[in-house]
Formats: C-alpha cells, sequence, structure tokens
C-alpha cells in the first residue's frame, strides 16, 4: 500500500538512509545520529511522496518530483523517479508493484508527462526495475566517479 509518512515512520526512514545497502550506490549511508538530530517527528509529506506500507509497516519510499536541478538536460523539468527499501524487503517483487502504483497515480494527476529515472548501470537491480516499469534508455553518463543511466518512461496518453 502506497501512503503519506506518518509520525510511526521515523525510525524506518532513518533505517533507510543510514543502510549502507541501501545507500550503495547514493553516496554511502548518513550516520544515524545525525538523522536522529534531523529527522522530524513527522517525515515530510508533499505530493508525489510516499511511504510504502506492508502490513502496517513501512518497508520503502517512493518519490516522484519535478527534476527541476537536473544536471541532464534530457530529465531537466521532467517528473523523476526514485525509491528506497529495506534490504529485509528485497527481492520480493515490492518495488515494481509500488513503483508501478506510484506511476499510474502520477498518470492520473499529470496525464502525458515523461517520467525520468536515473541509476547506476552497476545497480543491477535497480537497471532491472526500470525496465521492467517501461523506462527505455536515453543516455550514459559519467557522475559521482561511477557510471550512470538515465532513463525515460514515455507518457500515458489519456483516453479520448
Amino acid at each position: 500500500m502506497l501512503r503519506e509518512p506518518e509520525a510511526r515512520d521515523r525510525a524506518a526512514f532513518i533505517e533507510l538512509l543510514a543502510s549502507p545497502e541501501v545507500n550503495a550506490y547514493l553516496g554511502g549511508p548518513r550516520l544515524p545520529a545525525e538523522l536522529e538530530r534531523e529527522m522530524p517527528g513527522v517525515p515530510e509529506r508533499w505530493p508525489g511522496s510516499f511511504v510504502v506500507d506492508l502490513d502496517g509497516v513501512m518497508i520503502g519510499q517512493i518519490l516522484l518530483r519535478r527534476a527541476t536541478g537536473h544536471h541532464r538536460p534530457a530529465a531537466m523539468g521532467k517528473v523523476e523517479l526514485g525509491y528506497l527499501f529495506l534490504p529485509q524487503a528485497w527481492g520480493f517483487g515490492y518495488a515494481a508493484e509500488a513503483c508501478a502504483a506510484a506511476l499510474d497515480w502520477c498518470d492520473g494527476v499529470l496525464p502525458g508527462e515523461p517520467v525520468a529515472l536515473a541509476t547506476q548501470t552497476a545497480n543491477v537491480g535497480s537497471m532491472r526495475l526500470a525496465a521492467r516499469l517501461g523506462f527505455t534508455e536515453v543516455e550514459r553518463f559519467h557522475a559521482w566517479d561511477a557510471e550512470q543511466w538515465l532513463g525515460l518512461r514515455s507518457p500515458v496518453t489519456p483516453p479520448a
């Protein structure tokens, strides 16, 4: 289930952002003590920010936000999909199901909008997920000391 962040998710957000496994391709984990100081009691809420809930427990986060400061021209100004899942939720198809639901939401709210996704090519799981969700490669580039992949998902045309 996708839902807004709640106060009960704070510990899971800290675990997610402090996890070396989760952040292996995202610049590394943050320190738990730093996150404890900075994380608000109720994690921030905004349209396109979803908690992925499994049986009442947060297992991940999905973000859909406008890429206003993206350093790649092909993604600039487009909606960008981002996702993080706790390691214990990996390998069960939750990311594919939750991302597909979030993209369906985006298609309803912003019909006709393409969606961008960037990931490191070394992140095999994320590359597979991007293909499964219908993203096609636009370019590869080097950033953050690694090869990056940028894909776009064509806009879903609303029925006439």
